[in-house]
């Protein structure tokens, strides 16, 4: 039967749709509900959690501390939940969201296994039109994209996959049912942080395993362990102070900041705070030794030697090490990995390197896969190839706004939006941890409290001032882009080919994509926007 000219279903009404049912989705809807909103949260997969639900292959756990990566918002949550270990792994981190779904009664406003595949503005009514690949269609006033910044993966673009006659696996999307590699020839391919996590837990399975690295990794030492009664008892005594630093601070973390350059020291006292950063297990710990280690290349080539000595001094075989060694980059502008026993893996006899720079993979075959070498005969894959980071997941989504323009014509050139939170032209159409703001560069459970807080008192505004529709001002859509490209070309950070830059995925727009100035000035900004009445941003009536 013919349906192309077939009236449009109908479509049930509410406030707010919020597409994503991890941490920003959920505590988004917690926060709406406040406000008395009728809000529905389309989540594609089968349980809520986001990042977290589809995460699940081996090694897989946060690095940022459990204990400052969780919700502020709520002192009782704060006080009642206890996490296990310093860094919480990808279980431990869903029970958690799990928890307050359940104690926050959210779970009856999501619906799962949908996924929002169309939203077209219609300019006469002001409202949204969400369609979903189940059939529903729900319109609104307000359309919330909590869909993640790191969650659509990077196809792997290697021919011949779907002849592999054995098992093929990404990380970021791994089988809920126990997968075992006992006794069988794996192989991952990629050595980002996904990778490095993974690799030494597949490596005490596997009877063989090899590595395909393209690009080699800063990683650095989580030095993970269980959290003790007193380490607990410690910071909550103090969490209220604490989560009032957190919001105030440059990256949702608490840190002295430093003071001197790298080049002011010398060596020796170089070696001394490197050491001490190496030993912290922190993340951010090397970049918080000195004030140029982004900024300046010798600065930072002091950091990423560092790194390479301890390469050397873990790796045995020297070829090893030095294909483990990264040289091409400076250290933490790809976003640096902590692990568990990474490097360490290279010295058992059943893990193999492989080099793609110098013998580059061909194709993947029935029984493996092939390189210019020859092939790998292969019982499983996993795919360890990143994501199309923070557009992917916006640009899923075939957005229509005024005009009949696209999301994805508008941004053909790279993304434009006011604040990192609406793209002028799209009203009414809000991102939380989308591109231009700080989102990857940040603590992400800080950065996404201030952006749903803020979205959410401007849908509040709106409806206490019998406003209709907010859009950002081309001119200040064009301002803060400018803004956040000058800061970064501050940085070492754009001159780097990476998933910052887009430069992971062929045919993406090269520009850095975050925002470089920190949480501190980023709120500032934000506050300045709304307590000015959202300057920067237009807003109107139905009548207007």
């Amino acid at each position: 039967m013919d349906t192309t000219s077939a009236p449009p279903a109908a479509a049930h009404p509410v406030d707010v749709v919020v597409v994503g049912a991890g941490l920003s989705g959920l505590y988004q809807l917690h926060r709406l509900r406040e406000l008395g909103l009728a809000t529905v949260v389309f989540e594609a997969g089968d349980d809520i959690g986001g990042t977290w639900y589809w995460n699940r292959y081996p090694g897989a756990r946060c690095d940022v501390e459990s204990m400052s990566y969780s919700y502020s918002f709520s002192p009782e949550l704060d006080q009642e939940w206890e996490w296990r270990e310093r860094y919480a792994s990808q279980p431990e981190i869903l029970r958690y969201i799990h928890h307050v779904a359940d104690r926050f009664d959210l779970r009856k406003d999501v619906t799962l296994r949908t996924r929002v595949t169309r939203a077209v503005y219609d300019e006469d009514s002001h409202l949204w039109r969400v369609s979903t690949d189940t059939g529903r269609t729900v319109t609104a006033r307000f359309v919330i994209l909590a869909s993640g910044c790191m969650s659509v993966p990077k196809d792997p673009g290697i021919p011949g996959a779907d002849s592999f006659a054995g098992t093929l696996l990404h990380t970021a999307r791994w089988p809920r049912e126990d997968v075992s590699f006992t006794g069988k020839r794996v192989a991952v391919i990629g050595t980002g942080c996904s990778g490095v996590q993974a690799i030494p837990v597949i490596a005490e399975e596997a009877a063989a395993l090899t590595v395909f690295q393209r690009t080699p990794a800063y990683a650095l030492p989580a030095h993970n362990r269980p959290l003790r009664s007193t380490d607990i008892a410690e910071l909550k005594a103090r969490y209220p102070e604490f989560r009032r630093a957190q919001r105030l601070s440059r990256g949702g973390t608490v840190f002295e900041p430093p003071t001197r350059s790298a080049l002011e020291a010398d060596e020796a006292e170089r070696t001394a705070a490197y050491e001490a950063a190496w030993d912290s297990g922190l993340l951010s710990g090397l970049l918080r030794t000195y004030t140029d280690i982004l900024t300046d290349e010798t600065a930072n080539e002091t950091v990423a030697e560092f790194v390479r000595s301890k390469i050397r001094s873990i790796v045995t075989d020297p070829a090893t090490a030095e294909l483990l060694s990264p040289r091409t980059f400076p250290f933490a502008t790809k976003r640096p990995c902590l692990d568990t026993g990474y490097y360490a893996t290279y010295n058992q006899p059943q893990v193999t390197l492989v080099d793609l720079r110098t013998t580059p993979i061909e194709t993947i075959t029935p029984r493996g896969i092939r390189t210019a070498d020859g092939e790998h005969t292969l019982d499983a894959i996993v795919f360890a190839t990143g994501f199309d980071a923070l557009t992917g997941s916006q640009l899923a989504v075939d957005i229509v706004g005024k005009g009949g323009v696209t999301l994805r014509e508008k941004w053909a050139d790279g993304p434009r939006n006011h604040l990192g939170l609406v793209s002028a032209g799209f009203p009414n159409l809000f991102t939380v941890l989308g591109p231009l703001s700080p989102s990857v560069l940040s603590n992400i459970a800080v950065s996404l409290e201030q952006q749903v807080e803020w979205i959410t008192d401007c849908i509040a505004h709106l409806r206490t001032n019998g406003l209709t529709e907010i859009d950002a001002a081309p001119g200040a859509e064009e301002d803060w882009g400018a803004h956040v490209a000058e800061l970064a070309a501050r940085t070492l950070y754009p001159a780097t080919a990476s998933w910052y830059t887009g430069a992971n995925v062929p045919g993406k727009p090269r520009m850095f994509l975050a925002y470089t100035g920190g949480l501190d000035r980023y709120r500032e900004a934000c506050d300045a926007a709304a307590h000015s009445g959202y300057t920067g941003f237009v807003l109107s009536t139905l009548s207007s």
